[in-house]
C-alpha cells in the first residue's frame, strides 16, 4: 500500500505548521517510527519556510507540498514559483532599467558550508542532515525551485501500513 497527498498553500508563515501537522498525522497513523516522523517534520518545515521566504513575489502567492509514502520510503517535494536556483556562482550584473530588476535567482545551495553563526542558511543544512537523499532543481519550463528529499522509513511494532502490503 502507498499513501500520497499534495497541498497548495499560501506563502504565509501559518502554512508551515499546517503542512507539518498533516505529514505527522499521516505518518503516525501509518505507524512510522516517531524519530523518523520528527526528522521528516523538521525537514519539511525548513523546506516550507524557504518557499514562504524565497518562493516568489506578491504575484506568486502559493507553493506546493507533495508527500509520497511508498513501501519503506517517504519522498517529500516542495515546489515554489520564485526565481529558482542560479547555476552560476558569479553574482548577476546590477540592473540598468526597471525591467531588468526581476528577482535574482538564488545560488545553487551549498548547505554543508553554512557557517555556525549564520542567521540564515541552516534550513538546507538541516534537510540534508535529517534525510537520506536531497535534490535541488529549477522547475522545467517555468519559474520556481523544487526541493525534494527522501528518507527510508522505520516502522513501529505492529504498524498498519507495512502489514497492508
Amino acid at each position: 500500500m502507498s499513501i500520497w497527498w499534495s497541498l497548495h498553500l499560501r506563502r504565509e508563515a501559518a502554512s508551515v505548521p499546517l503542512a507539518r501537522r498533516l505529514l505527522l498525522g499521516t505518518m503516525e497513523t501509518a505507524g512510522v517510527d516517531p524519530d523518523i516522523c520528527y526528522d521528516l517534520a523538521v525537514a519539511l518545515s525548513e523546506a516550507c519556510a524557504n518557499a514562504v521566504e524565497h518562493g516568489g513575489d506578491a504575484a506568486t502567492e502559493d507553493y506546493r507540498v507533495t508527500a509520497f509514502i511508498d513501501g519503506d520510503t517517504c519522498r517529500i517535494e516542495v515546489t515554489d514559483s520564485g526565481p529558482g536556483f542560479r547555476h552560476c556562482p558569479a553574482p548577476p550584473a546590477p540592473p540598468h532599467t526597471a525591467a531588468d530588476r526581476a528577482p535574482t535567482p538564488a545560488p545553487v545551495p551549498t548547505p554543508a558550508q553554512a557557517p555556525a553563526f549564520a542567521e540564515d542558511g541552516r534550513g538546507l543544512f538541516l534537510i540534508e542532515a535529517l534525510t537520506d537523499h536531497v535534490r535541488y532543481r529549477n522547475r522545467t519550463g517555468r519559474p520556481g525551485a523544487v526541493v525534494s528529499f527522501d528518507k527510508i522509513l522505520k516502522w513501529r511494532e505492529g504498524a498498519a501500513l507495512p502489514m497492508a502490503s
